[in-house]
């Protein structure tokens, strides 16, 4: 047992936490910046030490085994405590204003207790926080309003910016919405150039399955209304569909969404001190966070 135990290091469960959050070798290896081939020796030291498989490598998908799923519990703690008590002792000292652009349902879902967190371990820093549409946030980066981002976009890898999450997208109506076979899809979506309002428009199109976009809105709550109120179909994250809404599985012959990302922009330059604490606390903090649904890049 003390030999397992000692093999159990942060590093080894920083690597595998981002291959079950990614499910994926090659793109844990760009997240954590390793090869592939060190990756998956980290994985058999790991296995070899506790004399236990924590990944089923099936012939489509990689899955945690049941003792990886205990694993992966106590590795998030582990992760978040180490993190939580090196910028506690380390850094409580540093100083100054960090701009954060974020998505709103995004900032509103998961990033609260991150930041509460860092609030915490960094009481000398200010956090101004503004939550828009990846559209505009990058324009606003792009204008130096910002000194990190997180925003929807394509995958495409670490280029341009750190992949920090999978959006793994599902089509959502509200409990009483009943679609009509003969009618055109009714859509709630928000404003072009929206990633998520592309992602639905493209797979019906590709289908040929009319459509028409009854609501459109700016805001995500706005969204949730007009969908609880039976207008139309959304898209949302797996992860952050309220649980009065209803997902639509394939039973319903909707065609599968691929999967978006969130990348986290720093500014180009020299960042303060206290910017690239909160980047790095971000980018930590959600590897080691769980994912719920189905989701996670």
């Amino acid at each position: 047992m003390s030999t397992a135990l000692s093999l159990l290091e942060l590093d080894l469960l920083r690597t595998f936490i981002a291959i079950a959050d990614n499910g994926s070798f090659t793109r844990a290896a760009e997240r954590v910046g390793r090869t592939q081939s060190t990756v998956s020796l980290q994985i058999k030291r790991l296995e070899d030490a506790l004399g236990r498989k924590v990944f089923d490598r099936g012939a489509r998908d990689l899955k945690l085994t049941p003792d990886g799923e205990i694993l992966s519990e106590y590795a998030r703690e582990m992760l978040r405590l180490a993190d939580e008590a090196c910028a506690r002792i380390l850094e409580t000292d540093v100083e100054g204003t960090v701009r954060l652009g974020t998505t709103e349902d995004f900032g509103t879902a998961y990033l609260p207790q991150v930041l509460r967190r860092f609030a915490r371990s960094h009481p000398g820093v200010a956090l101004e926080v503004s939550c828009n549409f990846s559209f505009f946030l990058l324009d606003g980066f792009a204008k130096g309003e910002y000194d990190i981002v997180l925003v929807k976009r394509e995958p495409q890898g670490p280029a341009g910016g750190v992949p920090v999450w999978r959006d793994r997208l599902v089509w959502v109506k509200g409990p009483e919405l009943e679609l009509t076979p003969d009618q055109p899809i009714p859509l709630v979506l928000a404003p072009a150039p929206d990633v998520y309002r592309k992602r639905a428009l493209n797979a019906l199109d590709a289908l040929k399955m009319k459509w028409r976009v009854v609501f459109a809105s700016p805001s995500m709550e706005g969204l949730h209304a007009a969908v609880r109120a039976g207008l139309g179909l959304t898209v949302l994250s797996r992860d952050m569909v309220p649980p009065d809404l209803v997902v639509m599985g394939p039973d319903f012959g909707l065609p599968e969404l691929p999967e978006a990302e969130i990348a986290m922009y720093r500014a180009p330059g020299k960042l303060s001190q206290a910017a690239e604490l909160l980047a790095e606390h971000i980018v930590h903090s959600l590897e080691i966070s769980p994912r719920g649904g189905e989701g996670r890049t």
